[in-house]
């Protein structure tokens, strides 16, 4: 089937050049709230201004920006209200919730040691890459089932009682079509063999292992962690390795790409999950896509994520990890929407040409889920993090966002 995207309004915005999933993989991953004096870009921003207005930085880093009633770095001034909801969550639903969900990641924990227990894990030729996914039998069936119900419990235990999940069929004209459609259908055709994901939040991946328990990219480290390490290994996570020399070392693209085309070739394979951004946004902006992650020339299942919010938004940016996670579990309900696209078949010329792929699939996803095109990435995020740490004393009070 020839590119859906012929008939799409063009791309007014820059576009960049996409990097592969083993350039990108291989970049520091020093914590982004810290400035990194080395930066040629910091070093810019320093000397151009050296306290730029948060005027300034929202306009130049729109995709990073926070615009929910907690602030930029959810340090913000709160109404009266507010403060009163959050301190009648902290004692009421955050106990409640870290209880339930450390009960849901243990009983999960066990149901994976029982399934792989006397079973070696599944290695790749390189022996760096090892998991449990390739597991057959009623071991997989275990874990991929009990898996994706415990994950939605995990969202339930988080406050996402309902997800609107849609399917939007698109004709050659590119013209959607609500009426018909579901996300089987999706799969009548051809299985993709990877689900192609805008990246906004740590929730994104619980809602993935909910719906189709898919493998992503990971950190090695992931691997060694109590609990969720021997989780990520019945994922069949693919762990990033950054201190491997080995000259046979196919990086993390190859060992991507061959479990796109297995999972393209093999309905029994686990199918990857890739953000391809490369980094989350807050949900307004679509960055570049980096093209190794359509290197395989393998169909692919676009899926749009959003967070309706009216208090905290569930985006996580310019803010902590540990102040994120508890303003979260203090929200009374969160939301989440989901739209499935249909499997993107790529024409010849775009499996010839995995930059243009990846553009086609990138535009496609923004068309649809009305997202804007941004032409900035990990580095100016960076920059913008550095730039929001060193202007911490600036008033961080935002008109919130509206619904």
């Amino acid at each position: 089937m020839e590119s859906e995207l012929q008939k799409l309004p063009p791309d007014t915005t820059q576009t960049t050049q996409p990097e592969s999933i083993d350039e990108s993989s291989t970049k520091d991953d020093r914590p982004l709230l810290k400035p990194d004096p080395t930066n040629p870009q910091l070093q810019v921003l320093q000397s151009q201004s050296s306290s730029p207005s948060i005027e300034e930085l929202e306009k130049k880093y729109a995709p990073y920006v926070r615009h929910d009633v907690y602030g930029i770095m959810g340090r913000g001034e709160l109404p009266w209200t507010e403060k009163v909801l959050l301190g009648i969550a902290l004692v009421t639903l955050v106990p409640m919730r870290v209880f339930g969900a450390t009960t849901v990641l243990v009983f999960y924990y066990l149901i994976c040691k029982v399934c792989t227990a006397f079973s070696a894990p599944n290695r790749e030729e390189d022996a760096e890459q090892e998991d449990y996914a390739h597991t057959g039998g009623w071991r997989r069936a275990v874990m991929m089932q009990s898996g994706m119900f415990l994950s939605r419990v995990m969202l339930f235990v988080f406050g996402f009682y309902w997800i609107n999940e849609s399917c939007r069929p698109i004709d050659l004209n590119g013209n959607s079509n609500n009426e018909n459609g579901s996300k089987e259908q999706a799969e009548e055709l051809e299985r993709p063999g990877a689900i192609v994901s805008n990246h906004i939040s740590y929730l994104d991946i619980l809602y993935h292992m909910s719906s189709s328990f898919p493998s992503f990219v990971a950190k090695r480290s992931v691997a060694k962690l109590p609990l969720v390490g021997l989780i990520s290994k019945c994922l069949g996570c693919v762990y990033v390795q950054r201190e491997s020399k080995s000259p046979d070392f196919k990086g993390v693209s190859g060992v991507v790409n061959e479990r796109i085309r297995e999972a393209h070739q093999n309905k029994s394979a686990p199918i990857m999950l890739l953000f391809p951004e490369g980094t989350t946004t807050n949900g307004d902006f679509l960055l570049p896509f980096k093209s190794g992650a359509f290197l395989s020339g393998a169909p692919v299942q676009p899926v749009i994520l959003s967070y309706p919010y009216q208090r905290l938004s569930p985006a996580w940016d310019s803010i902590s990890g540990v102040r994120h996670v508890i303003l979260l579990l203090c929200q009374f309900v969160n939301y989440m929407e989901v739209t499935w696209l249909p499997v993107y078949y790529p024409s010849q010329q775009e499996k010839d040409d995995p930059r243009l792929y990846a553009e086609n699939v990138r535009r496609l996803m923004a068309h649809e889920g009305n997202l804007i095109l941004s032409d900035i990435g990990l580095a100016e995020k960076r920059v913008y993090h550095a730039a929001l740490n060193g202007n911490n004393s600036m008033p961080t009070v935002f008109h919130q966002k509206d619904d």
